[in-house]
């Protein structure tokens, strides 16, 4: 798959109309020769005209390529569905319901549902391994603060979110109840190998990484130190990775979707742990999208 950009007119180069998006869909999917499940003989398959299916040239059963995606059953065109994902791929600020609206020419009913499936599509085909080897932990606050609030961990309103992040790997990420041990804990011992170096700052919380049997080094945010090299393991401890995703989602959310809900805040951190996790792939992640249907 091309790691080069696709711009907006190679797009429509590609996807000029529905058939394409749909010949698209069925040879990712199941290929325009394959072995038909009705009759068991390998056959090519051709369009039915006005219709969003396809015949086996052997014994004339129908397939139908959109059946069980986020297609099935929609009345918004596939070439809007095509370009909706393409949005999401190429941009790093994401894009809100209200952008999808004025793209596309939708209502804004129908362009939040499209997004939301879009993100839930994202998670699905970002499957994180298991991480190891040197590893970055933080945790982060989303959200406005509440007039006469405190600011930080003690922040009302906001909702606590928490990264592990490889490097040179893969994020995941989590919408969490709060940042206590217990709570982290569950997270480390699911996504972290054991005796992997984890990386953090000094929150308490962190002092569970010893106990569980991590190599676990820190740097001291509050005596302005941001990355502090390890003579006994020759690395450097920091988590200015995490630290950068968050950075950016939190500027996504505040210049682009204005509020995320704690309700959905989880769809919109996968959204973004997927273009992190393929950012090398560029517009390659449009074809890993559509080939996860």
């Amino acid at each position: 798959m091309s790691a080069e950009k696709m711009t907006v007119r190679q797009f429509f180069a590609r996807f000029p109309d529905d058939d394409a998006c749909l010949e698209h869909v069925m040879t990712v999917r199941f290929g325009l020769r394959h072995t038909c499940t009705a009759c068991g003989v390998e056959a090519t398959f051709h369009k039915l005209a006005n219709r969003k299916a396809y015949s086996c040239a052997q014994c004339g059963a129908h397939l139908y390529p959109c059946a069980g995606t986020i297609f099935q059953d929609s009345r918004t065109p596939l070439t809007l569905w095509f370009y909706a994902i393409y949005l999401f791929v190429v941009t790093r600020h994401g894009v809100s319901g209200k952008e999808l609206e004025r793209q596309l020419g939708v209502t804004y009913k129908t362009a939040y549902r499209m997004g939301m499936q879009i993100r839930k599509l994202m998670a699905a085909t970002d499957n994180v391994p298991m991480l190891q080897g040197h590893i970055e932990m933080d945790e982060a606050y989303v959200g406005g603060r509440r007039p006469g609030g405190f600011t930080g961990r003690g922040a009302d309103g906001k909702t606590v979110v928490f990264g592990v992040k490889q490097r040179g790997g893969s994020i995941f990420t989590e919408v969490v109840a709060n940042a206590r041990r217990d709570t982290l804990r569950a997270i480390v011992s699911d996504r972290v190998s054991p005796w992997s170096i984890v990386s953090t700052d000094k929150w308490a919380a962190y002092k569970l990484l010893k106990e569980d049997g991590f190599i676990h080094g820190t740097v001291d945010h509050g005596k302005k130190e941001y990355a502090r090299y390890d003579e006994e393991l020759d690395v450097v401890h920091h988590v200015n990775n995490v630290e950068s995703f968050w950075r950016l989602f939190k500027k996504s959310v505040q210049g682009t979707h204005i509020h995320i809900s704690p309700k959905h805040m989880q769809k919109y951190l996968n959204e973004f742990a997927f273009r992190s996790n393929h950012r090398e792939m560029k517009n390659a992640m449009f074809d890993l999208l559509i080939g996860a249907l």
